[in-house]
């Protein structure tokens, strides 16, 4: 690709900026040297590389590279035997450090992934793990090496500190003591690297040893005494052992680190790689950009495609197509209205392709791979030259013409500009006839009108404009193909300021061609308005009405899901209930059986209480969930009086309460056969018909009481009074003195019913004194009896222990 585009289009700054999201200095310099490519599989697989980092940058966070360093000086030193630095050994170590981690962000991910092209550069990562932590153990900074690196250095350095010690001991004997009325200053000072002390100069005899040093006066001496003479010259040998075998150390690190320099090498470059991919797609997650699909037709289709050096948040994007139905493409519209921004961007997105750089545009948007990309846009006058703006777009214009060929794109800003409007718009004609007839793919933007009438009258050019909104005389930036744009100079004018009648006086030198043109056009741009408008309307009555149709759509499959749930646990139900009491009644035959029939008829009871408990549970399990509407009006506590007819809501059956409301609210009601035990607030009063329906059954003849008729019946139509003759007959007292305990049960119990039945409020059992084993017999079973509050013996002079007092 010519340079001479890359600076145009301001490609170096694309570059410029993807350097800014590489970790190393290496892959800094790597994004800034990325230029176009006309090689399809170059630009594939460097694509696929850009998206495949950018998925692994969407599951994970970003990757560090700031330890790959520039090492090809190093690995050459090695090569040729010289021993490295400390500096030099910790960056080789660092760089390995990075590599391990780079290799296990590549390498750790999920089982069901599938791999991509960058897991080959994971694999070819060697960490040398031992290399790096032997540099490690031994180099503690770039300054200091340390002393367990060898066993020798460890025992200079602890020998090192015992003379250390020893010297310092005797010199703080001689400044606290011996000579401290000799000394300057009572301080331990170092001059040449010796120990010495600041002595006063007049004093400088008294105290034996070499001096090295004296103050900027004279007034101070340092001298070494004689008696740290020896240690100070075996602290200097220790040194000189100490550099030796530190030097020694680097230089078995250097010849390890030979061993594996073609790795080192091969790992640096791999990470270079890796950090230019990974700010590759750093800079697409910026951008929000998409990979583009290559074609080898010359097509280019670009859907919401954005500049890429402009704000996002304010740049407006635009759909661009070209090499479909048309070679050529004639952008019009008022000056600033973005038609050579429309240039530059199709130009900087066919870089930044054939770059391997996802483009700022939506998905499944097409690019064409060219061999050059060719401009004039700007003005390139030159006083030196003697060019004048036209003289200069000529030249370009001129040198494109020899190089273009149908695998190139041509971009062309104002085209035929700078001279004679008439003159300029032929040439503009001929150039773009030219460029047709070599199968160059074109774009242009122009003022012309008659650019606009070839365009509207030549098959292979289509027109395309800046939106520009007359209202606010602003444009929106927005490209529309198909339509020409006016230049709207008066209008701009006008709001400029500029006298109306200057402006109409400009229009009476427009020809009626020429008005009747561009009237045709701004007929053009308002039926284009109106009709986008409409489509607005038409696709959001579509949303809404496929909204709605979900809507109904999930309801009724909601509902089916009900009704089938419903009915399969019904029929599991059902099924339950029907093995159970199979398997209740099966038992209770086979014990009458087992028994020869002659089963006691406290438990034959028994097995009756049981087989009602198993109902009473069974009936209570298919009670109704929700809460059905139930006619008639909902029951107040004050009304829940034993003998009143009610509905419970919750099972949809009527019953007559037998009990007042316990603590809880909670009665009882008996339904047929079945004791429920309910709350308040789940019994409705029933309603007229339901309560004569109730009067007239012959099994619940004697339920309705008093209570009922005052309360729910109609006294006019006499519908709901009960038969009350039961009542009357009824005796509150059994006899059943003589017989076996069997014997009275049987009858107790049915004199129990009936006397319940007829809501007498208590009952005496007259068994007589005797043994006393009928009367615990009978209190046995009425501790069985759920009808039953309590039972006590007759008071004395009311029969005392041979008579039971039973109270419902």
């Amino acid at each position: 690709m010519n340079e001479k585009i890359i600076g145009i289009l301001e490609y170096e700054k694309i570059t410029s900026t993807l350097a800014g999201y590489a970790g190393s200095e290496p892959g800094r310099l790597m994004c800034e040297r990325l230029r176009p490519s006309s090689n399809p599989e170059w630009i594939e697989h460097a694509q696929s590389e850009t998206e495949a980092a950018l998925k692994r940058l969407f599951v994970n966070d970003r990757l560090s590279f700031g330890a790959n360093k520039d090492l090809r000086g190093t690995v050459k030193e090695l090569n040729i035997g010289r021993s490295l630095s400390a500096a030099e050994l910790l960056n080789i170590a660092r760089l390995l450090e990075c590599t391990a981690a780079v290799r296990h962000y590549g390498t750790d991910k999920r089982e069901d992934a599938a791999p991509d092209v960058l897991e080959e550069y994971f694999l070819r990562l060697d960490p040398i793990p031992a290399l790096s932590k032997e540099i490690f153990r031994c180099i503690i900074s770039e300054d200091e090496i340390s002393s367990s690196a060898s066993n020798e250095l460890s025992s200079i350095r602890k020998s090192y500190g015992v003379i250390n010690g020893r010297i310092h001991s005797q010199l703080n004997s001689m400044v606290n003591s011996t000579y401290r009325s000799y000394l300057q200053d009572a301080v331990i000072t170092m001059r040449n690297n010796r120990y010495c002390l600041p002595v006063k100069a007049e004093y400088k005899g008294q105290v034996p040893g070499m001096i090295h040093d004296q103050s900027s006066t004279g007034s101070t001496v340092f001298i070494e005494p004689a008696a740290v003479v020896n240690l100070n010259n075996q602290l200097r040998e220790l040194e000189i052992r100490e550099q030796e075998e530190i030097e020694r150390i680097l230089a078995s690190l250097s010849g390890m680190c030979a061993g594996y320099a073609d790795v080192i090498s091969e790992d640096q470059k791999t990470l270079t790689l890796l950090d230019f991919i990974f700010a590759k797609a750093g800079y697409a997650m910026k951008l929000n950009a998409t990979r583009p699909i290559f074609n080898d037709e010359r097509i280019i289709r670009l859907r919401q495609a954005r500049h890429p050096l402009l704000d996002a948040s304010k740049a407006v994007p635009i759909d661009v197509r070209l090499g479909e139905d048309f070679d050529l493409l004639i952008i019009t519209g008022p000056n600033t209205g973005g038609k050579t921004v429309t240039l530059k961007t199709v130009g900087l997105l066919t870089l930044m392709g054939q770059s391997g750089l996802h483009i700022p545009a939506l998905d499944r948007s097409m690019l064409s791979i060219f061999r050059e990309v060719y401009a004039d846009i700007g003005d390139e006058q030159s006083i030196e030259q003697s060019l004048s703006t036209f003289s200069s777009h000529m030249t370009n214009i001129v040198d494109i013409l020899k190089r273009a060929d149908d695998s190139c794109l041509c971009l062309f800003d104002e085209l035929g500009a700078g001279t004679d409007p008439t003159e300029g718009a032929a040439l503009a004609i001929s150039i773009l006839n030219h460029l047709h007839d070599r199968g160059v793919r074109s774009m242009a933007t122009t003022h012309y009108s008659e650019l606009k009438i070839y365009a509207l009258s030549t098959d292979f050019v289509e027109n395309a404009s800046c939106e520009f909104d007359v209202e606010s005389l602003r444009p929106t930036y927005r490209l529309l193909i198909g339509i020409p744009g006016k230049s709207n100079a008066f209008a701009i004018s006008k709001k400029l300021g500029l006298p109306d009648f200057i402006i109409e006086d400009a229009k009476q030198h427009i020809s009626t061609e020429e008005e009747s043109f561009e009237n045709v056009i701004s007929d053009l741009e308002a039926q284009r308005i109106r009709i986008e408008k409409e489509q607005e309307e038409i696709i959001s009555y579509k949303k809404e009405i496929e909204d709605l149709k979900s809507v109904i759509e999930a309801k009724q499959e909601k509902l089916e899901e009900q009704r089938d749930r419903i009915l399969r646990e019904a029929r599991e139900e059902a099924r339950d209930i029907l093995k159970e009491a199979k398997d209740v009644a099966d038992e209770t035959i086979r014990a009458f059986q087992k028994q020869g029939g002659q089963m006691k008829i406290q438990t034959m009871e028994k097995k009756r209480q049981n087989v009602r408990q198993k109902i009473a549970e069974k009936d209570a399990s298919l009670a109704v969930k929700e809460q059905s509407k139930v006619s008639g009006q909902p029951l107040s506590e004050k009304e829940a009086l034993p003998g009143t007819f009610v509905k419970i809501r919750s099972m949809n059956l009527t019953g007559t309460i037998t009990v007042r409301p316990d603590s809880r609210g909670y009665v009882s009601v008996q339904c047929g056969i079945i004791t429920s035990k309910v709350h308040v607030s789940d019994l409705f009063k029933p309603d007229p018909g339901e309560l004569a329906k109730q009067a007239s059954s012959s099994k619940t003849s004697g339920k309705a009481s008093k209570y009922q008729q005052q309360r729910y019946s109609n006294p006019s139509s006499g519908s709901s009074r009960m038969d009350i003759s039961k009542v009357s007959n009824m005796s509150a007292e059994i006899n059943v003195i003589g017989m076996t305990v069997d014997e009275a049960v049987a009858r107790i119990d049915k004199h129990i019913d009936d006397a319940y039945l007829c809501h007498l409020p208590s009952i005496r059992i007259i068994h007589g004194k005797g043994t006393g084993a009928l009367r615990k017999g009978i209190h046995t079973y009425l501790d069985g009896c759920p009808y039953i509050r309590t039972y006590h013996l007759a008071q004395p002079g009311e029969g005392d222990a041979g008579v039971t007092v039973v109270e419902f």
